[in-house]
């Protein structure tokens, strides 16, 4: 599964443009008055012009042999968050992944992952063409398997790891919807920003064929996207 389109939505658009065009250097590849349109490997993330203020929790995939290069990449550049002390990196044994997160100016948590079990190695030095695309998106729900059999079935997806008490996910290790039970779970890991369900649309591809998703109010709403 691929996220090729994400569309999310802020109050500070013009601090996220100048945040991710200027400060991390992703290209913009579409802008109007009210949104603009970065490119990040085979994703496109929107951001939208909002009244009310939206913080999202998403991950950008990297190189499995790239995590050291991107942090040294991106360290001067934006805040990386600690992690439980003065750590900057996490690993996720059961996941066999590894990450590092920032924040960025209008408080959505970011984060650049590496996943070992896809082998996908680029040996060249870092820079923004090895970010390979959005590879996970928050879904908060307080239902979590009906949740991920609603996506099962409209999407063709599985579920892949955790449970349906607390935090599962939907999707594969190219693009995860994080589902974390929002009455259970307060946090995005690893801060302090409250989970809640904000809007979003994403455009899917799994198994040769590609889907629309709108997250509103809590509500999915999934269509064939041709």
């Amino acid at each position: 599964m691929k996220f090729k389109e994400v569309n999310l939505y802020t109050n500070q658009l013009k601090e996220l443009k100048s945040f991710y065009s200027q400060k991390l250097g992703f290209e913009i590849i579409n802008q109007t008055d009210i949104s603009f349109t970065l490119r990040i490997g085979w994703s496109k993330l929107t951001f939208n012009q909002s009244n009310k203020e939206h913080n999202y929790h998403f991950c950008f995939l990297i190189p499995c042999n790239q995590l050291t290069p991107c942090l040294d990449y991106f360290k001067d550049k934006i805040k990386i968050l600690n992690i439980e002390g003065s750590r900057q990196t996490y690993n996720f044994s059961t996941w066999n992944a590894d990450s590092f997160y920032f924040e960025d100016s209008a408080g959505n948590v970011g984060e650049f992952i590496v996943r070992h079990d896809l082998e996908n190695q680029n040996n060249s030095e870092f820079d923004l063409k090895q970010v390979l695309g959005v590879n996970e998106i928050g879904l908060p729900t307080n239902d979590i398997k009906a949740t991920n059999n609603l996506l099962e079935k409209e999407l063709k997806t599985k579920f892949w790891k955790g449970d349906f008490n607390r935090f599962g996910t939907n999707g594969n290790q190219e693009g995860l919807f994080l589902l974390p039970n929002n009455m259970v779970k307060g946090n995005w890991f690893p801060t302090s920003l409250k989970i809640k369900q904000e809007p979003f649309e994403v455009v899917i591809e799994n198994k040769h064929s590609n889907y629309y998703l709108s997250f509103s109010a809590g509500k999915i709403k999934i269509a064939a996207n041709t």
